[in-house]
């Protein structure tokens, strides 16, 4: 079983003034004090989108879509800074229905965004899909908001093999899996659900956290039988301390442990 108690008393424990806001929220709703708001809205760019690195202006599609995954945790999924960060998405998106980071980043982006790449190419697009389901459209939407969305799970479910697999990282299933899931494609979404289950027993805690809170986000059973295999697996991988171990480093353990909270509430 997992001790969502312990979870909680790590994030206090260990975590940030943000970090305890996103927990307050994920667990009561509590609308955070203004400080906090700008703290985690820092550093912005002119168009709207978040760089991946202090001091550079350059947007960075995936650093966009960690940081709104933060602000939903704070309930700010409406405020100016994400509308903004959500219009740059969206304008962002290339004409093949795929989004790409700046050619700019070639020398500083992670594997999972270097321009050029295609597995990258694949899973910004799924990342990015995703974070323009969740926050909806504009105020005043002239349908371009939901050709977006079907653009990108075009190219998504084009890419797909017989077998459901998917040719770029893990996280991508799930994303593409959760985009499916939400326009109603669920023959495909099934077919990546199976191929997830199989990988569920060998994933880390950080993954399952991640792939948990993205199909429950957009609408998915609790009782789903991959979801349900989720769970256990979370409570296999659970600490002693209360806490779930990232992929990324010790300093990102609380966002881990955050995220499997947001998955399990």
């Amino acid at each position: 079983m997992v001790d969502l108690d312990a979870a909680i008393g790590y994030v206090v424990a260990h975590g940030d003034a943000v970090d305890r806001a996103r927990l307050a929220y994920l667990r009561t709703g509590q609308a955070p004090p203004a400080d906090v708001l700008d703290k985690a809205e820092i550093g912005q760019v002119t168009g709207g989108g978040w760089p991946a690195y202090w001091g550079t202006d350059v947007p960075s599609v995936d650093a966009t879509c960690f940081r709104l995954a933060e602000l939903d945790d704070l309930g700010a999924i409406g405020r100016p800074a994400a509308r903004k960060a959500l219009a740059w998405l969206g304008r962002s998106q290339r004409p093949d229905g795929m989004w790409e980071e700046d050619a700019k980043l070639a020398g500083v982006a992670p594997p999972w965004a270097q321009p050029g790449d295609d597995e990258a190419r694949l899973y910004l697009t799924t990342n990015a899909a995703f974070w323009l389901v969740v926050g909806g459209p504009p105020d005043g939407d002239d349908g371009e908001h939901a050709t977006r969305i079907a653009r990108a799970a075009e190219a998504f479910r084009a890419s797909l093999r017989s077998d459901g697999s998917w040719p770029s990282f893990l996280v991508t299933g799930w994303l593409g899996c959760a985009l499916l899931y939400h326009l109603g494609w669920f023959y495909e979404s099934a077919q990546i659900q199976v191929a997830l289950a199989d990988r569920v027993p060998e994933m880390t805690a950080a993954d399952t956290a991640s792939l948990f809170s993205a199909l429950r986000r957009i609408g998915m059973s609790t009782e789903d039988w991959l979801l349900t295999a989720a769970r256990r697996r979370l409570s296999e991988t659970q600490r002693s301390d209360g806490g779930w171990e990232s992929d990324d480093g010790d300093q990102f353990n609380v966002h881990t442990t955050l995220t499997a909270i947001r998955a399990l509430r």
